[in-house]
């Protein structure tokens, strides 16, 4: 080994600094609230299985005929009325963001009310308004009595279609109003129409800021189904009534449905996830990761720090 000497003073230099040594900040309030939350899990499922519940029931109904027919229902109910929601959404944004002070207004006045009262109302109103229009008369087309022409799947699909759009106008509004003016502008000076521009240029834009609370709309969409079940819809929530008064287990079958609302939502936010991902490929330099993707890089990294490395002797 050698050492360097200052050959003009003849003094050694100073040796380097030390290399610092990281030590690992104890996260010890993270230990405990972990130990907390397992606490109250185990606690809550130690009080449920003490409980006069009757679990064996919900496996043996789970598959149950009557049970897949609501959920084929509860996820047709959910997705036409998405489908109304979305599109009477988008038409209302447009509307309401018009210059024109009538369409604007009736626009307004359409959010104001069936946000303002709740769907629950609106559902009971639509299977009720026989009492105002003894008949439905479309002229060469339809003629009918209301009772008959308003039927429960109507009545929901009208209740939470035209509801939802009214929630779904102002998502749009909001996705429509974060694309830059620019955009507009530089479209209409390469002579696009206005209905094109919205089309072409404006909406894929503001998809970005749509989709996720979109999302969100569409789980909640799913969930607010139940409510139909006061209007005779046999849809899931309804069909494990049914169940539930024959069988003699009414509070197993909540459980059931439940367990079955639980399992579709958990289907509908992965492909939000996914959803959100796509859209977010034109914002994003770098996208995030997916959840396989995240198991499949620790999976490989523990791998990696499993292997001995080689060393010189």
């Amino acid at each position: 080994m050698t050492v360097d000497i200052d050959k003009t003073t003849g003094d050694t230099p100073p040796a380097g600094p030390e290399a610092i040594k990281a030590i690992p900040v104890r996260h010890y309030g993270r230990y405990i609230s972990a130990v907390v939350a397992i606490a109250l899990l185990v606690g809550v499922v130690y009080a449920f299985s003490q409980g006069k519940i009757n679990w064996d029931a919900i496996p043996d109904y789970f598959f149950d005929d009557r049970i897949l027919d609501g959920v084929g229902k509860t996820l047709l109910l959910t997705v036409l009325s998405m489908v109304i929601g979305i599109v009477g959404g988008v038409l209302l944004a447009v509307m309401r963001l018009s210059k024109n002070p009538v369409t604007s207004s009736i626009a307004w006045f359409y959010i104001w009310f069936f946000r303002g009262t709740p769907v629950l109302v609106q559902l009971i109103v639509w299977f009720n308004l026989g009492l105002v229009f003894e008949y439905i008369n479309l002229g060469p087309f339809y003629k009918d009595e209301w009772s008959d022409f308003m039927t429960p799947f109507l009545t929901a699909l009208l209740g939470l279609g035209l509801n939802e759009a009214a929630y779904m106008a102002e998502i749009c509004r909001a996705g429509l109003l974060s694309v830059d003016e620019g955009q507009t502008e530089a479209s209409h000076a390469l002579g696009m129409s206005h209905a094109k521009t919205l089309r072409r240029i404006v909406i894929p834009q503001a998809m970005r800021v749509i989709v996720p609370p979109t999302g969100n709309e569409v789980i909640n969409m799913l969930k607010t189904t139940s409510l139909v079940s006061v209007v005779q819809y046999p849809e899931l929530l309804r069909a494990a009534q049914d169940i539930g008064q024959t069988s003699g287990a009414p509070a197993e079958m909540l459980f059931l449905a439940a367990a079955w609302y639980l399992l579709l939502t958990s289907v509908f936010s992965i492909g939000q996830y996914y959803l959100e991902r796509y859209y977010a490929r034109g914002s994003s330099h770098s996208l995030p990761a997916t959840p396989f993707q995240k198991i499949k890089a620790n999976v490989l990294s523990l791998s990696s720090r499993s292997k001995p490395t080689g060393g010189t002797a």
